[in-house]
C-alpha cells in the first residue's frame, strides 16, 4: 500500500482507536442526582426549615444533599472511563509494510488493507486475516475466554483459524496479516459499543425512590390534618401553620441519606480491608441483594494458566500437585510422592515432554511477583510437571542437545524433536493430540496398549482435560535421514487443565448457603466448562450445558434454567445477564477479560479481578478484587446485607419516632392538650433523635447468621417483610407512653407540655438503644455516646434557662426528671422484645433453584 492510499483510507475509516462518547456536562449530572424522590423530599424539608428559621437543621439537610450529590457525580465520571480503557488495550505501535518497505507506525494510523508483521509478544493492533505464519499462536483469552492459545495459519491451511482480533497477544511464532477492521469496526470497537449507556439504579435506590414518593404524600396529608384540627379548635392560624410545617419536617427522616452514606462508606472500608476495592458506593448494598452470581471461568474460577495434573503410562497413573508455574510441588502415585529415580516410566514420559518443548520458565524478578511462563502455556505446564518430578530442562538439553525438529502444524497436530544421545545415537521425542500420535502409523507395538491409551484419553477429555500423547524412539541413523515420526514407542499421556482456584469450591458452597445461585458463563469449550462446573459444585452431571450457538439459533430454551453457558460471545453474555434480571433477580457478574466488560456493566453489580483482570474489566466493574480471590465476593455480600439491615433499622427507628410525634399531635387535643408540642419543641426532638443517634445506627455490625438466609426479593419494598406493622406498633407505644404522662401531668397540675416534650424524646432514644444488632456488647460505641449525648441535651432543654426560653419549656423537679428518663426504658424493652419475636432477617422469598 502506498502512503497516499493509506492517508486516504485513514480519512475514510477514521483512526484505529475506540471512539469515546461525549462527556455529560456537570450541571446535567447534578440535576440527574437531584431528581431522586428522597432528595426532592429533603429539598422540600430544607425549604420548610428555612421558613421556620431553623437554620441548624436546614444546614444539616443541605449538607447531606450536597455530599450525596457530589458522591453520585464522581461515581458517574468514573464509570465513563470503561470505554476509554479499551484504547489502552491496543498496541501503541505496529509494524506494517508500505511501498515495499517495513516501517513502524502508531497503531492509531493502521488502516484496512495494511499488511502488519507480528512476532512473539506483540499485541495485534487490529482485526486481520493471516497471510503467512510460522508456528503462530495467539492468546485470545481476554476476548473469548478460551484458556488455550489458538494456532493461526494462512488462509490456504484448512486446519487452523485465519482471523486475528484486535487486542489479542502473540505468544509464539511470527506471521504477516492483512488488516480487515480498525477502530469501532474491530473486535474491541464492537465491545466498546456494548459498554455504552449509564448504569441503572441499584435495588436500594429503586426501593428508596418508591419509599420517597409514598412518604411525601403521607406527610403532606397528615400535616394538613393537623393543621385542620388545630384551626377547628380555635388555635391561631400562624401558630398552626408553623406547627404543621414543623411536623412535616419532623416526619421526614432527613438523616436517611447520611445513614446510607455512612453505612456504605464503612462497608467500603471493611471491604478494602478484605482486598475488595469499591468503585461505586451503591454497589456495597447491591451485593447484599444478589441472588445470582454469574461468573467467568478463565482467571476467575480457575487460575488462568495451564497445569499438567494427570500422568498415565502403561505402568500406571500419577497426579501432579502444586500451584502456579513454580516448580514447587509433588508427583503422587498411590498417594505417595515419587521421584524420577523411583518412577522411571514417569521420568521417561516427562523427559520426552520437556525436550519436545520450546517454552521456558522465568523465576520471580521481585519479591511480590510469581513464576511466569515464556512461550506456549501448555508447554510451560509440561516443564513444571517435570520439575516437580525432579527433572531440569537445562540438564536434559545439555545431555541430549536438539539436532533436528518437525514443527507442530495444524494438519499433523503433533511436534517432533531429534536429539543427539551421549552414545552418538539419536533420541526422538514426539508429542501431540492423542489421535495424531496413537494413529497414523506413528507407533509400533501391541494394539492393546494403544486402545487402552485411547480409552483413557477419551475419558480425560470428557472430564475437561486437554490430553497430549507422548512417544519416543532410539535411532542410529544421522540427522535428516529416515522418517522421524514412525516406529515410535508410546510413553504415556499427560492431562492438562486450567485448574480451579483453591478458594473457588468454598466460595460456591458459601453462595449456595446464602441462597445465591452460581452460574458459569464462558467462551471456553463445553466439555471444559462442564468439567469445571461439576468440579466446583455449580452443576450436577445430568444438567444440560447451553452453547452460544444454541442461543444464536434460538434452540437454547429458557436461559434462567441453565447453570453453565459455553462458547458465548460478549453479546450473548449480555443476553444471559439480562434474562436473569428480567426474571426479577439481582445479578452479580464476575470476570477479568475484555469480553466480560459489557456484561460487567450490564449486571446489577460488576466484579473484576484486580491482578489478572484487564483494564477494561476493572473500569467497567463496581467492585475490583485486589487479590483475585472470588471468596472476597462472599465477604462483600455480607457487608451489603449489613448495609441494608442498618437502613431498615434506621427506618424502623426514625419512622416510629415520626409516627409517635404525629399521633401525639393528632390525639393530644382530644385528651385535653390543645397543642401538645410547640413547633420549636418538635424540631428540637427531631434534631436530637434523627441526628447523631440515627446516623450511628448506620455503623451497627453485621447480624450473626446473616449469610444463612436467602437474599430479599429485588422488588420488595424497603418497608416490606413486616416492617410497616413494626413501625406502627413502636410508634403507637411511644405515643401512648407520652400521652399517658401528658394526661397525668395535666390532671395533677404539673408542666405537662414540658413532660410530653422530655418523655417523647427520651423514649425514642430508648428505642435507638433497643435497635442494636448486638446488645450487651461494646460493638458500635458511637451509638452509645450519641444516645447519651442526645439524652443530656434533651434534659438540658428543660433545665437550662436559655434553652427553656428558646423551646418554650418549664423547669421540672428532680422526681419528674427521673420519671421521664426512666420511661425511656419502656422504648428500649419494647424494641428488644419486638426484635426477639420479629428478628430482622431476610424472608424466604423465591430464589433460583439450587
Amino acid at each position: 500500500m502506498s502512503e497516499p492510499e493509506a492517508a486516504r483510507r485513514l480519512t475514510a475509516h477514521g483512526p484505529n482507536t475506540v471512539v469515546i462518547e461525549q462527556t455529560t456536562p456537570v450541571w446535567r449530572r447534578v440535576l440527574r442526582q437531584l431528581r431522586d424522590p428522597l432528595i426532592l423530599v429533603l429539598l422540600a424539608a430544607a425549604v420548610l426549615t428555612l421558613a421556620t428559621a431553623d437554620f441548624p437543621d436546614a444546614a444539616v439537610i443541605l449538607l447531606v444533599i450536597v455530599v450525596n450529590t457530589t458522591v453520585g457525580v464522581v461515581q458517574e465520571v468514573r464509570a465513563e472511563q470503561a470505554v476509554a480503557a479499551l484504547s489502552a488495550m491496543s498496541a501503541p505501535t505496529a509494524r506494517v509494510v508500505r511501498e515495499g518497505r517495513e516501517r513502524s507506525v502508531p497503531a492509531a494510523e493502521v488502516v484496512p488493507g495494511d499488511v502488519v508483521l507480528l512476532a512473539e509478544g506483540d499485541i495485534v493492533p487490529a482485526d486481520a486475516d493471516v497471510l503467512a505464519a510460522v508456528r503462530l499462536m495467539v492468546d485470545e483469552s481476554a476476548l473469548t475466554g478460551e484458556s488455550v492459545p489458538v494456532e493461526k495459519a494462512a488462509g490456504d491451511d484448512p486446519g487452523a483459524g485465519h482471523a486475528l482480533s484486535a487486542g489479542t497477544v502473540v505468544v509464539r511464532g511470527r506471521g504477516r496479516a492483512r488488516v480487515t477492521g480498525t477502530g469501532v469496526h474491530s473486535a474491541l470497537g464492537r465491545i466498546a459499543g456494548l459498554l455504552g449507556g449509564a448504569p441503572g439504579l441499584t435495588p436500594l435506590q429503586r426501593r428508596l425512590a418508591r419509599f420517597g414518593r409514598t412518604l411525601a404524600a403521607v406527610i403532606v396529608l397528615l400535616s394538613a390534618v393537623v393543621l385542620a384540627l388545630g384551626l377547628a379548635r380555635g388555635q391561631p392560624v400562624e401558630l398552626m401553620v408553623v406547627a404543621a410545617i414543623s411536623l412535616a419536617v419532623a416526619a421526614v427522616p432527613e438523616s436517611l441519606p447520611a445513614v446510607i452514606t455512612l453505612s456504605l462508606a464503612l462497608g467500603a472500608r471493611r471491604m478494602a480491608d478484605r482486598r475488595g476495592i469499591v468503585r461505586r458506593l451503591p454497589a456495597v448494598e447491591t451485593l447484599g441483594s444478589v441472588s445470582v452470581l454469574a461468573t467467568d471461568k478463565t482467571g476467575t474460577l480457575t487460575e488462568g494458566r495451564m497445569a499438567a495434573e494427570r500422568l498415565w503410562t502403561p505402568a500406571g497413573e500419577a497426579t501432579v500437585t502444586g500451584t502456579g508455574y513454580q516448580p514447587a510441588g509433588e508427583v503422587l502415585r498411590g498417594g505417595r510422592p515419587v521421584t524420577a529415580e523411583r518412577a522411571p516410566d514417569l521420568s521417561a514420559l516427562l523427559t520426552a515432554a520437556m525436550l519436545c518443548n520450546d517454552a521456558g520458565l522465568q523465576p520471580p524478578r521481585e519479591a511480590d511477583t510469581a513464576w511466569q511462563a515464556l512461550g506456549d502455556p501448555t508447554e510451560a505446564a509440561l516443564l513444571v510437571a517435570g520439575g516437580r518430578l525432579g527433572l531440569v530442562k537445562a540438564a536434559l538439553e545439555s545431555e541430549l542437545p536438539r539436532v533436528d525438529e518437525v514443527p507442530f502444524d495444524s494438519t499433523r497436530k503433533r511436534m517432533t524433536t531429534v536429539h543427539r544421545a551421549p552414545d552418538g545415537g539419536l533420541y526422538v521425542a514426539c508429542k501431540g493430540a492423542p489421535e495424531a500420535v496413537l494413529g497414523g502409523g506413528v507407533l509400533d507395538g501391541a494394539p492393546e496398549a494403544r486402545a487402552r491409551a485411547a480409552a483413557e484419553a477419551e475419558r480425560w477429555a470428557r472430564e475437561g482435560f486437554r490430553v497430549l500423547a507422548v512417544a519416543t524412539a532410539r535411532r542410529t541413523e544421522g540427522p535428516g535421514s529416515g522418517t522421524w515420526e514412525t516406529g515410535l514407542e508410546l510413553q504415556g499421556l499427560i492431562g492438562i487443565v486450567d485448574p480451579p482456584r483453591e478458594a473457588s469450591a468454598a466460595t460456591i458452597a458459601a453462595c449456595r448457603r446464602a441462597g445465591i445461585a452460581p452460574v458459569l458463563i464462558t467462551g471456553d469449550h463445553p466439555l471444559t466448562a462442564g468439567a469445571v462446573a461439576r468440579r466446583l459444585g455449580i452443576t450436577a452431571p445430568e444438567e444440560r450445558i447451553v452453547t452460544g450457538q444454541q442461543i444464536r439459533e434460538g434452540t437454547a430454551g429458557g436461559l434462567t434454567g441453565v447453570r453453565v453457558f459455553a462458547r458465548t460471545s460478549p453479546e450473548q453474555k449480555l443476553d444471559i445477564v439480562q434474562a436473569w434480571r428480567t426474571a426479577g433477580h439481582v445479578v452479580a457478574m464476575t470476570g477479568d477479560g475484555v469480553n466480560d466488560g459489557p456484561a460487567l456493566r450490564r449486571a446489577d453489580i460488576g466484579v473484576a479481578m484486580g491482578r489478572r483482570g484487564t483494564e477494561v474489566a476493572r473500569q467497567a466493574a463496581d467492585l475490583v478484587l485486589a487479590d483475585d480471590d472470588l471468596g472476597t465476593v462472599v465477604s462483600a455480600v455480607e457487608e451489603g446485607r449489613r448495609v441494608y439491615a442498618n437502613v431498615r433499622r434506621f427506618l424502623l427507628y426514625g419512622l416510629a419516632g415520626g409516627t409517635a410525634e404525629i399521633l401525639v399531635m393528632l390525639l393530644g387535643p382530644f385528651l385535653g392538650m390543645p397543642l401538645p408540642l410547640l413547633p420549636a419543641q418538635i424540631l428540637w426532638i427531631n434534631l436530637l433523635t434523627h441526628g447523631l443517634p440515627g446516623v450511628a445506627l448506620g455503623a451497627e455490625p453485621v447480624d450473626p447468621g446473616v449469610m444463612r438466609h436467602p437474599p430479599r426479593p429485588s422488588e420488595e419494598s424497603v418497608l416490606g417483610a413486616g416492617l410497616v406493622p413494626r413501625i406502627l406498633v413502636m410508634g403507637t407505644l411511644v405515643a401512648a407512653v407520652t400521652l399517658v404522662i401528658g394526661v397525668w401531668a395535666r390532671h395533677t397540675d404539673r408542666p405537662w407540655q414540658s413532660l410530653v416534650f422530655l418523655v417523647l424524646g427520651a423514649t425514642q432514644l430508648g428505642v435507638a438503644l433497643g435497635s442494636r444488632a448486638r446488645p450487651g456488647t461494646t460493638a458500635n460505641p458511637f451509638l452509645l455516646v450519641a444516645v447519651a449525648g442526645a439524652l443530656a441535651l434533651q434534659v438540658a432543654g428543660v433545665l437550662l434557662p436559655p434553652l427553656r426560653h428558646l423551646l418554650g419549656t418549664e423547669a421540672l423537679t428532680v422526681p419528674e426528671l427521673l420519671l421521664a428518663c426512666a420511661l425511656s426504658g419502656v422504648g428500649h424493652v419494647a424494641m428488644r422484645m419486638q426484635t426477639r419475636f420479629h428478628p430482622e432477617r431476610p424472608p424466604t422469598g423465591p430464589v433460583p433453584a439450587q
